[in-house]
């Protein structure tokens, strides 16, 4: 089966067509009451006041960067907004559901109005919208991405199956973003500010304390190292890390090393879910995690095996 092309839903949504009215009985056209109803704007595009627009709090993108904002400003000032501002009406505003930097910039040149479409969404729809406005702009950092997939998890009860269809991504790539959450704050911080990649988060996550975890993130920034050099970092991490754990029941030590990484970050691609390979000296075990019984289902087909 085809994949959903990414942002089929925002394509439906700056169409410019309403979406469709609940079927109804033809109204009664002599009623005076019908002359004092409020005109449907939806799908019309109106100028409103810029005071009267709003942010979401719905808005995965917290980053916004000021010189490209002013460039935006300047191209603004001289041509117009050429695409309106998709808005949804709420509390007496308008919130916005697409459109942020173009706001943000007619701030900064103090435009009077700006051209919007009303649409209706529920919170849901916004997030959802959202998303895949920045995804296929390529305007999220990996840790922004991360929390608007787990903000439809949690909020949305949506599994990560779910997430993916939405958003028109793999199973596997919403599942290795979310696990980024698991990083440290200030591993977070490094990688939502660009000083290191999602390959060397990938790599660092192999360090089973978070505490280790930082202290690789800050040598990674301090000494400019790439992936591959990384891994070599947490591999002498981890082994410095076992030998201080000596002491402890053997079961309880889990050295991997940075092939160990590595194939684990495969079997996560191809399961599409958290998996944990345990190896010493020729032995060991390959741990697949679950959280639905549909999850389940999918591992078994994976694997070929027929619960049946």
């Amino acid at each position: 089966m085809a994949k959903p092309a990414l942002g089929r839903g925002l394509g439906a949504l700056m169409s410019g067509n309403p979406p469709p009215a609940p079927a109804a009985s033809a109204p009664n056209i002599s009623s005076p009451a019908l002359a004092a109803d409020a005109p449907d704007n939806r799908g019309r595009v109106l100028r409103v006041p810029l005071n009267r627009i709003r942010a979401s709090a719905l808005q995965p993108r917290k980053q916004f960067s000021d010189e490209s904002l002013r460039e935006l400003a300047d191209s603004i000032r001289e041509q117009g907004i050429v695409q309106p501002l998709i808005v949804r009406e709420r509390d007496g505003f308008y919130e916005l559901i697409a459109g942020e930097r173009r706001w943000r910039a007619s701030q900064l040149i103090n435009l009077p109005e700006i051209p919007v479409i009303v649409r209706e969404a529920d919170d849901r729809a916004v997030l959802e919208l959202a998303l895949i406005e920045n995804l296929q702009r390529e305007n999220l950092n990996a840790i922004e991405e991360a929390l608007g997939y787990a903000q439809l998890a949690e909020q949305f009860q949506l599994t990560q199956e779910e997430i993916a269809v939405k958003v028109g991504k793999s199973r596997a790539a919403v599942a290795n973003a979310t696990r980024l959450l698991k990083l440290p704050a200030a591993v977070k911080l490094f990688l939502r500010d660009g000083q290191i990649s999602v390959g060397h988060a990938k790599v660092i996550l192999g360090l089973p304390d978070e505490n280790i975890q930082r202290i690789a993130a800050e040598r990674v920034v301090k000494e400019g190292l790439n992936v591959r050099q990384t891994e070599g970092l947490i591999a002498k991490l981890q082994t410095r890390s076992s030998n201080a754990g000596a002491s402890k029941p053997a079961a309880a030590i889990v050295p991997i090393d940075a092939n160990i990484s590595r194939l684990e970050d495969k079997l996560r691609e191809k399961f599409g879910t958290k998996v944990q390979l345990k190896y010493a000296a020729g032995k060991g075990a390959v741990e697949i995690s679950f959280f639905s019984d549909d999850e389940l289902q999918r591992v078994l087909e994976v694997l070929g095996v027929n619960a049946d």
